[in-house]
């Protein structure tokens, strides 16, 4: 891998082609607040779209500002335009002759040195690549990214033989560091890793589904949980990406592998398919797809033999009920048509996997990146034989008179994947192991935890050495829910680790949320049997906990990831400073569940909201504060999270999340030298006036049907917080003046039936109840 030339780096962005793909390209480039040009054929294409990303859901942009870096134009007037873009996308249409014509075009206006690169997913670099000059072979490459391109980690690079080393080094850089991708190095081979795979997969669902008789509710039990597939299942994930992508993505590479590849041994796509597509039933763009609603939004699901639709309903498959006690082995093992279908299925698409190494990529390891980042499974193809085991495998295998990868051959029992010395390595096609390298500025806690022994802990949180005298406090609850044992690690690392050398703190963790916030099943039990000083002590712990984080002897870092609610957000409000992932999902959503936040957040994003204030007198700030906390918002990105006052405008944030510790860890040291705590939050606040003003404010929204009965009793309690209690704007109030009045306002909702109904809607049911 070439060093990257840093006289070289990527300041401007050209996409050609503003389609679904294109589009979603551009806005991430955007996202990483780099100026892009989007060219589209159509005159006003570009333009046109770049309203609709404003528009889109998920959205595509991470801050409608982010709309403004984005210059729209046309591929065929403005081409001239990409002379001063460092990196050219080409995302048009999936037909040669249309793209080679336009690197035709680009070759005349673009500099030398530009990287222009593909995003074909069908087409081979070399077939592209014919009949072009030597010039603009040497800075041509194709970068893959995946559907949507802002959630979609994955980008899969493919270089020619003339392809220089600097230009794939500078993509490989941009994609990682600005755009958040894992890149991974792909052959230039049909369908490269993910699809070639992945498409594997889905078509082997559907055809031996038809072939075992199994239903679409059973298929997707077995191959979604048992797997670490996502919950969609298979067929769920059909119709989320649209059946009728399948039809043409199959054709491709079925036209493109040689006639006894296993794909191509799959056969075409089932006649029930070409039916579904041609009556509209494309998925959930369309009227459905294996699943649907019925006009009284009912889920129906498709019956794969009658091709009618049934009501859905939970099914009981006894092998996916093996899994659950016996893990993958037992459920693939199972005598029933079910348990051979799975095995069919993963059988097949394992076996395809590792016969495929070193022809789609260099080793296993890329392969399993690819399908964990490209289709989000949780577990890559080789660890899921892992998981079988390779010895079981293999026999199997034989048993049936079916060939066996070479892989799994040179592991002759051995796990393709082994700890040794505290490092990750992997089997190689030499029959040795390699171990795993992470890129440069990559800093992952499971590495760290193969490493080391934890400093302490206990069942809800650990604390690690992570190097450089830096530790870092890592949550592993339930959903990462805050609970005492939570606290307590927190308050011992805060008081301990200074006195032993420890230079600053991390709140980190890998788990798919930073933190769902307090478990609220304690507050329900505790509410219940009417222990009302119980939950005062649990208020009590939790504000002690983070004023002691909040005034440490030396810098924490919190670096959050994904959702950040209720207790989540307020740990972080708590910590010096935050390196946040672009994707951050965070809010103070108490009131969601009949409450307002106890452990500081009311205290704390009202300082900040009196801090910005560039308005006169005490209300503006506390209708900010009062208006985020009763709406329970959430950003939908970490810029997103800076504008509602969540993260500070000094807070950082990082693209990639694998980069999000090595980030925070830095961020500690740099803190370190000469730190000192922050001053506490003084507040002039308006009292009983402030409190009858939004007290008014919601009573006009109740009139109007937007807020419920017990919405009122919510936002009154947490208006009296807000607003001070019985203060008035002669009166200076403290920290812990706002503290005991977020305790009494929770200790009184605590009492009501209406607080404890909708905690127990949200247990029972995931959502809020509007009592």
């Amino acid at each position: 891998m070439a060093p990257l030339n840093k006289n070289k780096v990527i300041h401007k962005v050209a996409v050609i082609g503003a389609g679904v793909m294109g589009a979603g390209i551009a806005a991430q480039v955007a996202n990483a607040g780099i100026p892009v040009l989007l060219l589209d054929v159509m005159p006003d294409g570009a333009k046109n779209v770049i309203e609709k990303l404003k528009k889109s859901n998920p959205a595509a942009l991470m801050h409608p500002n982010n709309a403004k870096l984005i210059t729209p134009g046309s591929s065929v007037t403005d081409l001239k335009l990409v002379a001063d873009c460092d990196w050219i996308i080409e995302a048009v249409i999936e037909k040669l002759e249309v793209k080679q014509a336009l690197y035709t075009a680009l070759a005349k206006v673009k500099r030398k040195d530009a990287v222009v690169s593909s995003n074909t997913s069908t087409l081979p670099l070399d077939v592209l690549m014919e009949d072009m000059p030597a010039d603009f072979k040497k800075s041509f490459l194709i970068a893959h990214f995946f559907n949507p391109p802002r959630y979609m980690r994955l980008l899969e690079l493919v270089v020619g033989k003339h392809t220089s080393l600097d230009a794939a080094a500078r993509v490989r850089h941009f994609a990682d560091v600005q755009l958040g991708k894992t890149v991974v190095d792909c052959a230039d081979r049909p369908g490269f890793i993910a699809n070639r795979i992945g498409t594997y997969w889905l078509h082997a669902s559907v055809v031996r589904a038809l072939h075992h008789g199994v239903g679409v509710e059973a298929a997707d039990a077995l191959l979604g949980k048992p797997m670490g597939v996502p919950k969609t299942g298979v067929f769920g994930l059909m119709d989320l990406v649209g059946l009728d992508l399948m039809p043409h993505v199959l054709s491709s590479l079925m036209g493109a592998l040689p006639k006894d590849d296993a794909f191509v041994k799959l056969g075409p796509a089932p006649a029930l398919l070409g039916k579904l597509i041609a009556e509209g039933y494309t998925g959930r763009k369309g009227k459905g797809g294996f699943y649907r609603l019925d006009e009284a939004k009912n889920k129906l699901v498709l019956d794969l033999a009658s091709g009618e639709y049934h009501p859905a309903r939970k099914v009981k498959v006894e092998a996916f009920l093996k899994a659950k006690k016996g893990g993958l082995r037992a459920m693939v093992s199972h005598d029933s048509n079910e348990g051979r279908y799975a095995w069919d299925v993963i059988r097949g698409t394992l076996s395809y996997a590792a016969s495929l190494v070193g022809e789609i990529a260099a080793d296993i390891a890329t392969i399993d990146a690819a399908m964990r980042l490209g289709y989000n499974w949780k577990y890559g193809p080789m660890e899921l034989i892992d998981k079988l085991g390779t010895q079981w495998f293999a026999d199997k295998l034989r048993a049936e008179g079916r060939p066996v990868p070479k892989i799994v051959e040179l592991a002759n029992g051995r796990k393709l994947y082994r700890v040794v010395d505290g490092r990750l390595m992997f089997l190689t096609l030499s029959g040795d192991y390699a171990p795993l390298v992470r890129p440069e500025g990559v800093l992952l806690l499971a590495d760290v935890k193969r490493e080391k022994e934890r400093l302490f802990g206990n069942m809800s949180a650990s604390v690690w050495d992570i190097g450089d005298r830096v530790a870092c406090v890592e949550f592993h609850s339930k959903m990462n829910s805050f609970n005492p044992l939570v606290l307590r690690v927190i308050r011992r690392a805060v008081k301990e680790l200074p006195g032993r050398g420890y230079k600053g703190l991390v709140l980190y963790n890998e788990g798919s949320n930073f933190s769902v916030g307090a478990n609220i099943f304690m507050l329900l039990a505790t509410g219940k049997l009417r222990l009302w000083p119980v939950i005062d002590w649990i208020l009590k712990d939790g504000q002690r906990t983070f004023e002691a984080m909040k005034y440490a002897e030396f810098p924490i870092v919190a670096a959050p990831a994904n959702m950040a609610l209720g207790g989540g957000c307020e740990v972080v409000l708590h910590a010096h400073a935050v390196e946040a992932h672009a994707e951050l999902y965070m809010g103070l959503v108490e009131a969601g569940v009949g409450i307002i936040p106890g452990w500081g957040g009311c205290k704390e994003l009202l300082g900040r909201a009196i801090a910005a204030s560039k308005q006169g007198g005490p209300m503006p700030p506390v209708i900010r504060a009062f208006e985020t906390i009763a709406m329970a918002k959430v950003s939908k990105s970490a810029a997103e999270a800076k504008e509602l006052g969540f993260l500070r405008e000094s807070d950082g944030i990082v693209m990639n999340r694998d980069r999000l510790l090595a980030n925070a860890k830095a961020r500690a040291l740099r803190m370190a030298k000469g730190f000192e705590p922050p001053a506490p939050h003084r507040y002039v606040l308006p009292g009983a006036s402030g409190l009858a003003a939004l007290q008014l404010a919601l009573h006009d929204f109740a009139k109007k049907g937007v807020a419920t009965p017990h919405d009122l009793v919510v936002g009154t309690a947490l208006a009296r917080a807000l607003t001070g209690g019985t203060t008035d704007v002669t009166e200076e109030l403290s920290e812990a003046d706002i503290l005991r009045l977020e305790r009494e306002g929770l200790v009184g909702l605590a009492k009501t039936a209406g607080t404890r109904a909708r905690i127990a809607h949200m247990l029972k049911h995931g959502k809020p109840l509007r009592n």
